[in-house]
Order: structure tokens, then C-alpha cells, then sequence
């Protein structure tokens, strides 16, 4: 029965892993269907340069930095217990490398390639570790001392922090250390061409992979067979819907918000969506569509942030207001399981936005002074396809 359980948990956490990989393809088509022609081939190329290298990353630094676990013993010894060990690794990568696709979606159209791989491999092997570990694995004390203080550890079952807030506020400081596409505002900062998405049906394509895969992702985090349960599952549903809902009514029917409103709710209920009640998962997702609507349009036409997807608003906002939901709504008086303390929640997911903030500063400035991280304005202006990969998406376009 034991050899039975080892081998189910190493298939449920594989098919995990597998749902949360093809989400990469859902981050890529999002891109693709968001940015102008001339740099859909870059979006592409980008997203599956930024897993490999992030799975060298992981492999060789991070996963050892965030739970001290490595893999360089002999093959008999990975292979025990059904190669577990292996397929949680494989898991916990897909997680990890959604920071530079997250990343990716903000930076796109004026990014040169090498120095966002050479970020990749940083945030991937050192700034990303770090954090997980503290969260995940209970390193340099700190879920002690939040446990102590408050009465609970910080909670984030699927990563509305650890993964998604992580990367939008890392993203923030890459678009700031960019700055805005020429062309996108004026001397005065007043707005000029709001580059609409260049392809709606791959814009929603990749929406819908990363809906379905999203499952993967929440329902998995339990990475024990023993642990799935069908609360998590609903509640994801719940928030998605939701985000729909929010973004239909505030986004005005606007296509690109719409697709996206699944996006912000199934981002803000990973956190909690082990402990909340579904009608607590779908006013989650409901204020995460909301917000994003409203972050995105501030972003981009009042704070002239030219964030192209708008990760920071999406994954930076609605995953702090999702680790901040987990401490409302997991509360017993709300219908959730409990075992959960808001400030704690507000602790945890604050200590998040300053450590991805402060990095994401440091890391982009740093490359930025160094090695340069813009295209010339020539080169932005013939397109990320031409410039960088030498061949465009379409040969009549």
C-alpha cells in the first residue's frame, strides 16, 4: 500500500507539473495576441528561452536555496520513492519560472534579449529561491516569529504572493527601469496611441491555457494525493468566474479586460483557496477583476507606467489583495476553514511587495548600467521580430 501511495503521489504531482508547463504556452499566447505584429515572434521566443534557462537556474541553485534539497546523487537514490523528489521538483520549476513569463508581458516591445535571459537566470537561481523558502520551507525564522506574533504563520497555499505578487512587483521595476515605448506618450506625459492587441483570438487563446492549467496549479499545491480536495478546485472556479464578471461589467465589455478577469481571479484566491467558502472565493475574484481594471487604466493613462500586459496590476495587485483575502475570508466568522490570522496575511504579503519591489529595482537597474536593457530607437521602431530573431511572424505582413 505504501509503494501504491508513493506512486500516486509522484503521478498527481506529475500531471500537476504537466497542467502548469502548458500554462507557459497560455503566458506566450497572451503576449503574442496583446503586443503589435512586428514583436510577436520575440514573445514566443522569449518565453521558452526564459523556461530553459530558468530550468538550469532551479536546477543547479534555487531548489537547493529554497528547501537545501539538490540532485547530484546517483540515480538509484533520485529514483526512491517513485521519483517523487524529481516531480515536485518539476512542479515548484513551473512556479519559479513563471516569474520572467510574468515579467515578460511587461517588458515586451523594447526589451533587448540577452540581458532579460541574464535576469531570468538571476531572479530564477537567487531572488526567487529566497522567498519561497521563507514562505514554503519556514527559513531565517520568519514564519516563527509571524506564528508567535500573530497567533498563525503567513498562509499562501498556491503562491497569490509567492509566485504572483513576486513577479508583478519584480516587473514593476523592470517597465520603470525601461521606461514607456516611444510613441506611447507625449512631451507633456499625456497618452498618445494606446497600441491596440494586434490578435484577439490569440489573446483569448492564451487566456483560456492559462484558466485550464490554473487548476493544475491550485489544486496540485496540496503535492500529496492525500491532500487534493474539490474546496480548492470550486473556489478557483468561483474567483475565475468572478474576475469575468468584474471585468465584463467595469471593463465595459472591452475584450482585452475581459480576458484577463479570469486571470485576476484565479491569481488572488491561490493564496486562500484551500480555506475559503466558494462565496468567498468569488467576491475575491469579483474585487480582483475590479482592481485590475481599475490598476491597469491608472497605470497606463495616470501614473504613465507602460506596463504592455499589465502584470503589475494583474499578478503585483490582485496577488497582494489575494494574500490579503486569504486573512478575511479563511476566517471561521466568514465560512473558511480558519487557522488563519489577517495580520499576519497583511504582514506577509507587505514583506512580499517590498522584497520583489526593492529586487526587481536592484537587479534591472544593475543590468541596465551595465549591459544596456533597451533597443535602440531604431530598433524598436523595426520591431523586436526583425531587430532581434531577423524574420517576422507573418512573411505578408
Amino acid at each position: 500500500m505504501e509503494n501504491v501511495v508513493s506512486a500516486l503521489d509522484t503521478l498527481f504531482v506529475l500531471i500537476g507539473a504537466v497542467m502548469v508547463l502548458a500554462m507557459h504556452a497560455g503566458f506566450a499566447f497572451l503576449e503574442v495576441g496583446t503586443v503589435r505584429h512586428k514583436n510577436q515572434v520575440n514573445a514566443l521566443v522569449k518565453i521558452i528561452a526564459d523556461f530553459a534557462v530558468s530550468t538550469i537556474a532551479y536546477f543547479f541553485i534555487g531548489y537547493y536555496i529554497a528547501y537545501q534539497v539538490g540532485f547530484f546523487e546517483s540515480a538509484n537514490i533520485l529514483a526512491e520513492k517513485n521519483g517523487y523528489e524529481l516531480v515536485k521538483f518539476f512542479f515548484l520549476l513551473t512556479f519559479a519560472a513563471a516569474i520572467p513569463a510574468i515579467i515578460s508581458g511587461g517588458i515586451a516591445e523594447r526589451a533587448k534579449f540577452y540581458p532579460q535571459v541574464a535576469a531570468t537566470f538571476i531572479l530564477v537561481a537567487l531572488i526567487y529561491p529566497l522567498f519561497e523558502g521563507v514562505v514554503w520551507n519556514g527559513a531565517l525564522g520568519i514564519q516563527a516569529l509571524f506564528e508567535s506574533t500573530f497567533g498563525a504563520a503567513f498562509h499562501d497555499f498556491a503562491g497569490s504572493i509567492v509566485v504572483h505578487a513576486m513577479g508583478g512587483w519584480l516587473a514593476l521595476g523592470a517597465v520603470v527601469m525601461l521606461g514607456a515605448r516611444r510613441g506611447r506618450y507625449n512631451q507633456k506625459g499625456q497618452p498618445m496611441s494606446a497600441h491596440p492587441p494586434s490578435s484577439i483570438p490569440f489573446l483569448a487563446l492564451g487566456a483560456w491555457t492559462l484558466s485550464v492549467g490554473w487548476f493544475g496549479f491550485n489544486v496540485v499545491s496540496a503535492q500529496a494525493i492525500e491532500g487534493i480536495s474539490g474546496l480548492v478546485a470550486i473556489n478557483s472556479l468561483m474567483a475565475m468566474v468572478g474576475g469575468i464578471l468584474a471585468a465584463v461589467v467595469f471593463g465595459k465589455n472591452d475584450p482585452g479586460f475581459v480576458h484577463n478577469g479570469p486571470l485576476a481571479g484565479l491569481v488572488a484566491v491561490c493564496a486562500g483557496s484551500d480555506l475559503m467558502h466558494p462565496l468567498g472565493a468569488l467576491i475575491t475574484g469579483l474585487i480582483a477583476g475590479a482592481l485590475f481594471v481599475w490598476a491597469f487604466t491608472a497605470a497606463q493613462n495616470r501614473w504613465k507606467i507602460d506596463d504592455v500586459l499589465g502584470v503589475w496590476p494583474l499578478h503585483g495587485i490582485c496577488g497582494a489583495w489575494g494574500g490579503i483575502a486569504a486573512g478575511i475570508f479563511g476566517l471561521e466568522a466568514l465560512g473558511g476553514m480558519g487557522g488563519v490570522s489577517f495580520m499576519a496575511q497583511l504582514a506577509g504579503t507587505l514583506m512580499g511587495v517590498a522584497f520583489a519591489t526593492a529586487a526587481g529595482f536592484i537587479v534591472y537597474g544593475a543590468l541596465k548600467k551595465t549591459v544596456g536593457i533597451r533597443l535602440t530607437e531604431e530598433e524598436e521602431h523595426q520591431g523586436a521580430d526583425l531587430s532581434i530573431h531577423k524574420i517576422k511572424a507573418s512573411p505578408e505582413m
